[in-house]
């Protein structure tokens, strides 16, 4: 069976791609909206009897709740994608995490409605979490499923270009709104026009995600479970009894890869605007040229992964990024926008190159009817204990030391896991995901 849609196709590999992709930009624009704005407003708006930096970590707070969120969705939408088909998942994922950022729109502060501000504030950061917990891996395996082993890394590195894509659609809102109108128009009503727009892209995305076909991996492998006539047990069952390793390694590789990412990307608008006194425009500028930048260059490491292996890429990404933690944080304190945004450019860049191949290499460590739970639990349980808590840990390693040296060993330490973590693993290019194994695929990368 070829799970390679023809160009002519109503379906074609092309159309598959664009859908996981501008779906991924909405959730992925809704979720870091949440974290600039934590940077940012939330501060002063939620948490207004608290000085400046106190105000700033519990907002982070609330943003690190969102991460925990993350693995509930994954477990949930991991046991129902693989048992009814990633389709029907990643259009529901879409609409709670619409719904959820449109309400946060509307939500009074503090000054009207006190404490319950902050907490209803919380609800809709957990339902944040809940939704983007299931996307991921539904957007990254519908792709990854429907190409051929040759090409997956770069194929599925483009929904992986939804994060910056999205972080850079947030930031550009929020970069017009800082530009055009004063600081007391923004506290007061203009935060929340990035949020209510939210509403309008999640008629765009559903549009387009419903006008997919459902991945011909998963339905082939759902029709052979049909004819075994054998009960299945639970997908995570499976994972925990069979894949174990492989959901140790995912959560191993994510570690650098995501406490890098919201260090450069949420914790500079931090220090940019609190340590260096310097307008929140210039870190959201920074983080925007960046941004565009990472955006072209994740496809790139995900088709050098499918030349040279996605270990050799993803080792680069983790040793490199290691290394410039430490370069990161003396070139941002040169107080020059151009090195500033040379400082972020590279690091995304850098970054990029573990998140590239990151989709096609979680995905093939799992068998199909295991897939969505296994890849989403390691991808998300990660995220507790890495971005989810990066942005909080990183400020408060700044307010106990009054120095960026922390931070960057912080940020070493976790390149250093995730180094171990990759070696520790075979090389997955060019594996099969019809294999007919489903359950135990993924043990064949760890034993042979």
């Amino acid at each position: 069976m070829s799970s390679l849609p023809t160009s002519s196709g109503k379906h074609s590999l092309a159309r598959i791609v664009s859908a996981s992709m501008i779906g991924t930009t909405i959730e992925w624009y809704d979720f870091f909206l949440y974290g600039s704005a934590a940077a940012i407003v939330f501060n002063t708006l939620f948490f207004p009897t608290f000085d400046p930096l106190s105000g700033t970590l519990l907002a982070f707070t609330t943003y690190a709740i969102g991460f925990a969120a993350r693995p509930i969705g994954g477990l949930v939408f991991g046991h129902f994608g693989d048992r009814v088909g990633r389709k029907k998942l990643l259009v529901v994922s879409l609409l709670l995490m619409g719904v959820a950022t449109f309400g946060i729109g509307l939500l009074p502060t503090y000054s009207a409605i006190g404490i319950a501000a902050p907490l209803l504030l919380t609800f809709l950061r957990l339902v944040q979490g809940f939704a983007l917990g299931g996307e991921w891996g539904g957007a990254v395996l519908i792709v990854s499923e429907h190409g051929g082993a040759r090409r997956r890394g770069f194929w599925a590195s483009w929904p992986q270009s939804g994060a910056p894509g999205g972080n850079l659609l947030a930031t550009a809102v929020l970069a017009i709104l800082a530009a055009v109108q004063t600081e007391e128009a923004f506290l007061a009503w203009g935060w929340r026009i990035p949020f209510l727009l939210s509403a309008v892209l999640v008629v765009v995305g559903l549009w387009i995600r419903l006008a997919v076909a459902e991945s011909p991996v998963f339905l082939a492998a759902a029709r052979r479970a049909e004819e075994r006539g054998v009960a299945e047990k639970a997908p995570i069952v499976q994972v925990f009894r069979h894949s174990w390793r492989s959901v140790l390694i995912a959560m191993g590789a994510r570690m650098a890869e995501n406490v890098s990412y919201y260090v450069i990307t949420a914790f500079i608008l931090v220090y940019i605007t609190q340590t260096l006194d310097l307008d929140r425009s210039v870190g959201l500028n920074a983080v925007l040229i960046g941004s565009a930048v990472h955006f072209v260059t994740i496809p790139l490491w995900g088709l050098l992964s499918d030349v040279v292996g996605r270990r050799a890429v993803y080792l680069f990404g983790a040793v490199a990024m290691g290394v410039w933690g430490f370069v990161f944080f003396v070139l941002l304190d040169t107080r020059s926008f151009g090195i500033m945004v040379f400082a972020t450019t590279v690091g995304l860049v850098l970054h990029g190159a573990m998140y590239g191949p990151q989709a096609a290499f979680f995905a093939e460590l799992f068998g199909t009817r295991v897939r969505y739970s296994g890849a989403s639990v390691g991808y998300q349980l990660a995220s507790i204990a890495a971005g989810g808590v990066a942005p909080l840990i990183a400020v408060a390693l700044l307010d106990a030391w009054d120095s960026t040296l922390p931070v960057s060993l912080y940020l070493a330490s976790m390149c250093l896991l995730t180094v171990v973590a990759v070696v520790l693993a075979k090389e997955t290019r060019g594996s099969t995901l019809e294999d007919g194994q489903d359950v135990v695929a993924e043990e064949v990368h760890l034993t042979r």
